[in-house]
């Protein structure tokens, strides 16, 4: 990426050189308590020394366990390794500004079989992927769309429990067909509203 001339910002792997040294850096405070700070590393088998960014959060009183970032007793470290000429600061500020970008992609990985090339024919698999980010971006569309605000931001798993694989019986009240759903699922009313919203589409 360099030879082209092209910036970028990476996270770093958090090896154990990487993590002796981020405890012993001076960091700049920003965004509240927060800090930053960068040094010049060069990794073992990399042809020359890289800038990495350090930032540095104070960690709550109680942690999360889920949290993917290296953490100390009080602060939580996440690095990046850049050729930007960027103030550490805004080196996370424009990072934090594409990193939906990774949550997009395990998407695509988990629920649209992205990591699965089928074939050995580059115009074969260009015509799939393509095929797979136009149903990618229906989706898209049908969330914005149609459905409530509590889904809007869901994954292809969440919809399809929520709306399309429902638990359901089929009783007779009344001499009436009846489908009754568990009454912990989204309301009768949001599939109805879910549903007008798709025939206005159609329309």
């Amino acid at each position: 990426m360099e030879v082209a001339e092209i910036g970028y910002v990476i996270v770093a792997r958090l090896t154990n050189p990487i993590k002796r040294r981020v405890g012993g850096l001076r960091y700049r405070r920003f965004h509240g308590n927060w800090g930053a700070t960068e040094f010049f590393y060069q990794p073992c088998q990399w042809e020359r020394a890289h800038r990495f960014i350090v930032i540095r959060r104070p960690l709550p009183d109680e942690e999360s366990e889920q949290t993917s970032l290296f953490h100390t007793k009080r602060y939580a470290y996440q690095v990046f390794v850049t050729n930007l000429m960027l103030q550490p600061a805004k080196v996370w500020y424009f990072y934090r500004g594409r990193a939906t970008i990774e949550l997009n992609i395990r998407e695509l990985k988990a629920s649209y079989a992205l990591a699965k090339i089928p074939t050995n024919r580059l115009l074969a698999n260009q015509a799939y992927f393509s095929l797979l980010l136009l149903a990618y971006d229906i989706v898209n569309w049908f969330r914005r769309l149609c459905l409530p605000p509590v889904l809007q931001n869901a994954t292809v798993e969440t919809i399809r429990t929520e709306l399309l694989v429902l638990p359901a019986r089929l009783v007779r009240s009344d001499n009436r067909n009846v489908l009754r759903l568990p009454a912990e699922y989204i309301s009768r009313q949001a599939i109805e509203q879910v549903i007008r919203k798709i025939e206005k589409i159609k329309a």
